[in-house]
């Protein structure tokens, strides 16, 4: 492990191998570990995505997770997912050629050309104190692309023709999270909200989400003041706090 400071004050760990960054830092985040705590892996053994799908961690590209402790409601938690989503996005427009279609699906896939690039795995919870930890996962196809049965995936080094390197890009990350993190402590999640709407779906584009209570399909009607997804159906606007776009 090479421990080093990265932007504005993130303690960046580089791991050779783990068998899961998220895992390492829920377990810091357990025993206490103070915020601003990021592991880098260039390899991961039992990396995983959404829903405890299995995530290949290829050498090459970005195993990244990070520890936040924000002292917020707990609902309001989920907007961080966002907020990365952004950091993200600003990161790879930063060494994307000119012209290469860069888009977010709510609430955790960055998207190249249509297909996925990158995703985002959020875990929050409580210490015995009552007070809120984040651990999020951010994990990007840098210079592999690995298959995926249900949708396509690419990668920088396919759109671009080369890719930095997994720390010098976790770095640039970081500092793009620092960046909004300063700006929704200042001015509240709008800003946040207003950069992912502009990265995100078309509004009145036709969504299907999923969630425990079966499908809506509708037009999207943007993303709420907190966050959630709206979904315009004939009946009504559907608030979606949890669920998975298809396609």
């Amino acid at each position: 492990m090479t421990p080093g400071a990265a932007g504005f004050g993130w303690r960046l760990q580089v791991h050779e191998s783990l068998s899961s960054t998220q895992d390492h830092l829920l377990a810091l985040a357990a025993a206490g570990e103070p915020e601003g705590t990021a592991a880098l892996a260039l390899r991961q053994t039992a990396g995983r995505g959404q829903h405890g799908r299995a995530w290949q961690s290829l050498s090459g590209n970005l195993h990244l997770s990070l520890l936040l402790r924000p002292r917020e409601a707990p609902r309001e938690l989920p907007q961080y997912s966002l907020l990365a989503a952004v950091a993200l996005a600003d990161a790879v427009a930063g060494v994307l050629p000119a012209g290469v279609p860069l888009s977010l699906k709510w609430p955790n896939d960055l998207l190249l050309n249509g297909a996925k690039c990158a995703g985002i795995l959020l875990n929050s919870g409580l210490d015995e104190e009552g007070t809120p930890w984040i651990v999020l996962g951010i994990g990007v196809n840098l210079t592999h692309a690995p298959q995926l049965p249900d949708r396509s995936v690419t990668c920088l080094a396919d759109v671009c023709g080369a890719s930095p390197g997994p720390e010098a890009f976790a770095r640039s990350l970081l500092e793009r999270l620092d960046h909004w993190r300063q700006r929704r402590a200042a001015e509240g999640f709008g800003p946040v909200r207003t950069a992912w709407m502009a990265y995100g779906p078309a509004l009145d584009a036709i969504l299907t989400v999923r969630g425990s209570r079966g499908s809506i399909t509708g037009r999207f009607g943007g993303l709420a003041e907190d966050g959630a997804l709206l979904i315009a159906t004939e009946e009504r606007v559907h608030t979606v706090v949890a669920g998975e776009l298809a396609g």
